[in-house]
């Protein structure tokens, strides 16, 4: 008896349809192409926000000190 590989599933991000994770799926992570765009409309509209480090003015070299 031949074992067939397990296909992973996953949940659409934006309605949390399962996928499976394998070539055939084509807009894999999302389910279909509505969610794909639904999704890049979500990060046109800057919706969507990667966290960024700031620094502190104290991080900063001062000018004067710069040989």
């Amino acid at each position: 008896m031949t074992k067939t590989p397990s296909v992973r599933t996953v949940a659409c991000p934006v309605c949390r349809a399962p996928v499976r994770w394998e070539a055939a799926s084509r807009f894999r992570p999302f389910c279909s192409e509505r969610c794909k765009m639904i999704d890049l409309g979500e990060w046109a509209a800057e919706s969507y926000r990667v966290a960024a480090v700031e620094e502190s003015p104290d991080s900063e070299m001062d000018p004067s000190r710069q040989a």
